[in-house]
């Protein structure tokens, strides 16, 4: 068998003479920016200068050899990965036509090739002229939430439902629109004999401590009848069949059993193991095609019991009931050919280094690429995959849901060997949204329609979401949970289904701190079964502002900033939020740290309340932990990878054991969350200290944290622990301990930080020849900034320090081999 990727791309507009050079993968956006013939798509507001090009139809082409004998074989053209609607040419005849970005086409091309140069040409339709059309023959607008149109340059013509191609590509509310073209996967040549493995699958019908029972499944093209040979192998078990086929696609299954699995686990449960199973074709002892797959053998459920609160929702991994920690994933950059392996590779490492177990694909990006799984495989990281829709409603021809069907089955074949996925989910936001069954629920777009209309979008989401995904899920991943919206209470079908607000079942989506303006300590009165989504934004670190705009933009409403944020005016709710909490930046740079700090204490407070709530909750997804483009956003890590501080508070507030401490009523609670499935011993200290080192208050306890829980440990009255000492001078600290071992601590302050005496103190920074810092500081200090010149992340940043503290930090460069020259900056020099 041979398999070549075709390389040597050309482009061009295809009205042009002109031919350039090309990228493949890549799009014509990035194209035209590497050939110098537009700008930075991310500078300034060049968006806005670049919308012309989804206007356009453009053309690729590129030419490669045939033999005489190679002709006499199978020749097969694979496009895994075209954007989205070409028509395609070999030899100047027409070979294919393609309308689904989220496709693999295969297509047979003897009756069109021949010896010597083969002549390849994909002419890209634009996608806005294409579905125009497919707007006025429908005769009214379906709601695409975050389809910027008006960007777009074509008014309230809303086109993304009609396109199967990467919704946010369209805008969104934290992302830039650019409806793109082009060959974002390989295209590959395939020559092959009598016959190949089209897929192959294990299907785990029993995976137990003792025993996994498993089916290894084969799909083969055949195109010679004969007696083929299937084999399967793995860890030194094999199981083979012999049977006679004729000419056409054929599936074979064969059983294995696997004593005493080795299973795979989160990595904080256990070890995510995963065996090699080798999948061989073979015919008269002819090796005839060989494929790998890594898999992890795992049992998953979702778990959904009726209780005294309304139902469960978790998800139990071999039988171990798992608190979700972890942040939504959005695409890693507007252009996905741009995405590289090295920036997966970091992502799925800032996740581990917050202490992440899942992330959850967003519904209004992509697919993600192979190496996104297989990393999440391989470091034990969860992933939560939704379908590729989002904060629409969908046509229901027939062509758009048989295109729906075709894409569930490619994708769900593509993915379902990879353990990381444990739960598939049709949508994002769509149910709750559109509230069918509550007149006055939802966002307000049912009311737009008649009651015909109405009940046609309706019955066309329940056919998709309800019908055609669930049934692809079923029918492929028979094994694994599918949830048709996110959020969603259950299937009910009336009132009770729609997650409108935090209730005693499904998962929820809690946005009424940020979209609905209410403070932080409103997370701790909107706690739900599983918190899907929730956030808060903030911008990213001058280094990061300083891609897009120059010195004379440094303003929150100058051009450019406005035009990198795309939730509104979300720069001024930013300011807004700040001048409630923080105490007021003195210049700019200091506003960029000062929101960062921001949203590191809004999520921390999110997340414990969610973490405090465990079991009755379960789950806790950020919104968000990375971004597409340099922007103000949600994100913990910038577009450049750069740390914000929320990321530092999110490995904090996500660790294995966890103490928090919250104020209502004028009692302070401690609790004690354990992860572990074991009860931890250990004994709880806390002092009451001034912000210059004196202990007023010192006092320890022995304590049990039960496992899998969160345990009330104390309650400390207020007015007993202050008496008559100023609460703006004065700090809580709790620390957890197993003998001299530091199991966690927690500091808690009486005032909010805006209302603190926050003073500059004396910082000392010593290096030890193993290349860690100790920091000292003779003054309590608030969310203490440390700053490089050298790529990388710190072991900890924006920490609070009691005075007298010494605190261990270490630099984790990109480059080995730098050294990096670190600058501590205080919140007392950062304000006015």
């Amino acid at each position: 068998m041979i398999r070549e990727i075709l390389q040597d791309w050309l482009f061009k507009d295809k009205e042009s003479e002109t031919w350039l050079a090309a990228d493949v993968p890549g799009s014509v956006q990035t194209d035209l920016y590497k050939q110098g013939k537009i700008k930075d798509p991310f500078y300034g507001d060049n968006e806005r200068d670049l919308q012309w090009i989804d206007k356009k139809d453009w053309q690729y082409e590129t030419q490669f050899q045939l033999t005489n004998q190679q002709l006499r074989s199978q020749c097969q053209l694979v496009f895994h990965g075209l954007d989205t609607y070409t028509t395609i040419y070999l030899n100047n005849q027409l070979l294919l036509e393609t309308d689904n970005m989220f496709r693999t086409y295969t297509v047979d091309i003897n009756a069109l090739a021949k010896t010597g140069n083969n002549h390849l040409c994909l002419e890209f339709r634009s996608p806005i002229k294409e579905d125009l059309p497919k707007l006025t023959a429908l005769g009214y607008q379906l709601p695409a939430a975050n389809d910027d149109s008006e960007m777009g340059e074509i008014g309230d013509k809303k086109l993304s439902v009609f396109a199967r191609k990467a919704p946010y590509h369209y805008g969104w509310d934290w992302g830039p629109r650019f409806v793109t073209s082009g060959i974002y996967q390989p295209v590959e040549l395939l020559i092959f004999n009598d016959a190949r493995l089209t897929d192959v699958a294990v299907d785990q019908r029993k995976v137990e401590a003792s025993e996994a029972v498993v089916s290894a499944q084969f799909e083969a093209d055949i195109r010679v009848a004969g007696q083929y040979k299937f084999t399967v192998k793995t860890e030194g078990i094999e199981a083979t069949k012999t049977v006679s086929l004729p000419v056409g696609k054929h599936r074979v299954a064969l059983a294995v059993t696997i004593n005493q699995p080795k299973r795979w686990y989160s990595h904080d449960l256990g070890d995510p193991h995963r065996y090699a199973f080798d999948f061989y074709l073979e015919e008269n002892d002819r090796m005839l095609d060989h494929v790998t797959k890594k898999i992890g053998l795992r049992k998953v459920k979702l778990i959904q019991t009726p209780d005294s609160f309304g139902k469960s929702f978790y998800i139990e991994l071999n039988d171990l009931p798992v608190f979700i920690k972890g942040a939504n994933h959005i695409p890693n950059d507007s252009f996905i050919n741009e995405v590289t392996d090295d920036k997966y590779r970091k992502e799925i490492k800032d996740a581990l280094f917050a202490n992440m177990n899942m992330l959850r694909v967003w519904g209004g990006g992509v697919y993600e690429a192979d190496i996104f799984y297989d990393l999440c495989d391989a470091a034990g990281i969860m992933v939560w995959q939704d379908f590729m829709f989002a904060c629409s409603m969908y046509p229901g021809d027939d062509a758009f849901l048989n295109n729906v069907a075709s894409e569930a089955e490619d994708q769900l074949k593509r993915l379902r060997h990879h353990p990381s996925i444990v739960l598939w989910c049709g949508n994002n936001e769509i149910d709750s949204a559109w509230a069918h069954y509550d007149e006055n629920g939802g966002w307000g777009w049912k009311q737009a329609f008649t009651a015909g209309q109405r009940e046609q979008i309706w019955n066309d989401y329940l056919t998709i979401f309800h019908g055609i995904l669930k049934e692809k899920t079923a029918e492929l991943v028979p094994r694994e949970p599918y949830w048709p919206s996110s959020p969603m209470r259950e299937v009910t079908n009336n009132e009770a289904q729609h997650a409108l607000k935090a209730t005693g079942a499904g998962d929820v989506h809690y946005w009424d701190v940020w979209h609905g303006k209410q403070p932080f300590e409103a997370y701790r009165d909107h706690v739900g079964r599983f918190m899907s989504e929730y956030g808060f934004q903030s911008f990213p670190e001058k280094a990061t502002v300083d891609q897009f705009l120059t010195e004379k933009d440094y303003q929150i409403d100058s051009d450019y900033m406005l035009h990198h944020q795309k939730n509104g005016d979300g720069n001024h709710l930013i300011e807004t939020y700040l001048s409630m909490y923080l105490p007021k930046p003195k210049d700019f740079p200091s506003f960029l740290y000062l929101s960062q700090v921001l949203q590191a204490d809004a999520m921390k407070m999110a997340i414990e309340a969610h973490r405090e709530r465990m079991p009755y909750c379960m789950g806790t997804l950020y919104w968000q932990i990375n971004d597409c483009w340099p922007v103000a956003s949600w994100s913990s890590v910038d577009y450049y990878g750069r740390y914000k501080a929320l990321h530092y508070q999110v490995k904090r507030s996500y660790q294995e054991l966890l103490l928090t401490a919250h104020e209502a009523d004028g009692t302070i609670e401690v609790h004690g969350i354990n992860d572990r499935q074991k009860t931890v011993h250990a004994n709880l200290t806390y002092q009451l200290m001034s912000f210059s080192g004196e202990v007023v208050v010192g006092k320890s306890e022995d304590v049990n944290l039960l496992p899998q829980s969160s345990t009330s440990l104390i309650k400390l009255k207020r007015a007993d622990l202050l008496s008559k000492l100023d609460p703006e001078r004065h700090v809580l600290a709790l620390t957890l301990k197993s003998n001299t071992e530091t199991l966690a601590e927690q500091r808690h302050l009486f005032t909010r930080t805006k209302d603190l005496a926050i003073k500059q103190g004396e910082v000392t920074l010593k290096q030890s020849s193993e290349g860690h810092f100790f920091i000292k500081s003779n003054v309590y200090q608030r969310a203490l900034y440390l700053m490089t010149d050298v790529a990388g992340h710190f072991s900890d940043n924006f920490f609070d320090l009691l005075p007298n503290e010494e605190k261990m930090i270490t630099f984790h460069a990109d480059d080995p081999s730098s050294n990096p020259t670190i600058t501590i900056k205080q919140m007392a020099e950062m304000i006015e």
